[in-house]
């Protein structure tokens, strides 16, 4: 007999419920998704273009697509100061090259923003610039200033388009243990941090996940980057209800997870939208990654955690007043991302999220949920607070058992 939940009948209302969704969010967003992301500008072609003419002697330079460990291995063969002169010579390039030393990487993404906000102080400057595009030039000039500062560490830069980056909170080359968080819609530079809501963006996320974890571990080595190196949806709209950006950010996460420096233990923590890309990232994660955490999921495109196909111990939590619990878990011709992270029968390990306030409230200080999170970037399981009083989600973690 046939059950109800494969019954035709069902198979058709679920997908009449999917077109619906995507009929309102194609009518509310009109398609912006599509219309305000471009990719990468002149500039960017051309600083490839230079370094494909490039040489260290009669060396050509290795291909930028390169697996991490070529490129490392470059780096190593050419010695310091001429990877300083790759660095000053082709800063576009060297700033987002997996495999290239880290250090060099701060370098050229400071020469790099140095060169982006000397272009958007001449675009204000332009007076053929609407007033919109002025204001706009004027919070990205602020925004690369702000970046700028000497203590910060800038692990990618590319502002064409929307822009992207990364930061690396903590010494990264000599930590024991890298936690990433991976942000979700309306991730852009300009969004990168806030005054206003500060732990609802990237890089305040960081500074509250790194504060928490310093905490939790005070002598540990942990570093923490704020990674919102991917081309993210604008807005809740067709791009958020599908997988394809998720799908090109995978690619770059698993590239970046693999180049990281040294032997440490990596946990991502994975945001809304965020928590697609790592679903699809999963089954391609380099062993060191040892946990994966989600919190707001509106799915992880698949229907179980098992069919992640990762080694890496899956988390999910999500707050009570969190309004992705409404958003239809399905998966119907490519719109939707599948079943609920938090459902009993997916089957990852549950986590409190007990203080968290709504959708981005997650890495707010003081809540169930970062202590949660800076207790699994720090390896620190048996400090955990499950969903529910069972402590289920411990369990098969060796020191995570309650005694």
């Amino acid at each position: 007999m046939t059950s109800f939940d494969s019954s035709p009948t069902l198979t058709a209302w679920r997908m009449m419920l999917a077109l619906a969704v995507v009929f309102v969010l194609l009518a509310t967003t009109g398609w912006t998704t599509i219309r305000h992301q471009r990719g990468p500008g002149e500039s960017r072609e051309a600083a490839l273009a230079s370094w494909a003419h490039g040489r260290i002697g009669h060396r050509a330079l290795p291909d930028p697509a390169a697996p991490a460990r070529t490129i490392a291995s470059f780096f190593a063969s050419i010695g310091p100061a001429q990877g300083a002169f790759l660095a000053d010579a082709h800063p576009a390039v060297v700033g987002n090259l997996n495999g290239a030393p880290v250090t060099l990487r701060y370098r050229a993404n400071r020469l790099s923003l140095a060169r982006a906000l000397e272009a958007e102080r001449d675009r204000v400057e332009d007076p053929r610039l609407t007033a919109d595009g002025r204001h706009e030039a004027l919070r990205r000039a602020h925004r690369f200033t702000s970046l700028m500062h000497p203590d910060r560490q800038i692990l990618a830069f590319d502002p064409t388009g929307g822009g992207r980056t990364a930061e690396v909170l903590g010494d990264l080359e000599r930590a024991q243990r890298v936690s990433v968080i991976v942000p979700g819609v309306d991730t852009n530079l300009l969004t990168f941090q806030k005054t206003s809501r500060k732990y609802s963006a990237p890089a305040g996320m960081a500074q509250s996940l790194y504060a928490a974890e310093r905490r939790a571990a005070p002598k540990g080595r942990t570093a923490v980057i704020a990674w919102a190196d991917y081309t993210a949806p604008v807005g809740v709209g067709i791009d958020a209800a599908m997988g394809r950006l998720a799908s090109v950010g995978a690619v770059r996460l698993v590239d970046m997870a693999t180049a990281l420096p040294g032997t440490s233990r990596v946990s991502l923590f994975c945001h809304s939208y965020g928590s697609v890309l790592c679903g699809v990232a999963a089954a391609r994660l380099p062993s060191r990654v040892t946990d994966v955490a989600v919190a707001g999921s509106p799915g992880m495109r698949v229907r179980s955690a098992a069919e992640l196909s990762t080694r890496a111990r899956v988390w999910a939590m999500r707050d009570a007043d969190d309004w992705i619990q409404d958003v239809p878990h399905l998966a119907v011709g490519g719109v939707g991302h599948g079943a609920d992270p938090v459902a009993p029968e997916f089957g990852a390990r549950l986590l409190s999220a007990s203080g968290a306030s709504g959708h981005a409230g997650y890495f707010e200080p003081g809540t169930d949920s970062l202590r949660n999170f800076a207790a699994i970037g720090v390896g620190s399981y048996q400090s955990l607070t499950c969903a529910s009083v069972d402590s289920a989600c411990r369990r098969g973690i060796s020191g995570a058992e309650e005694v």
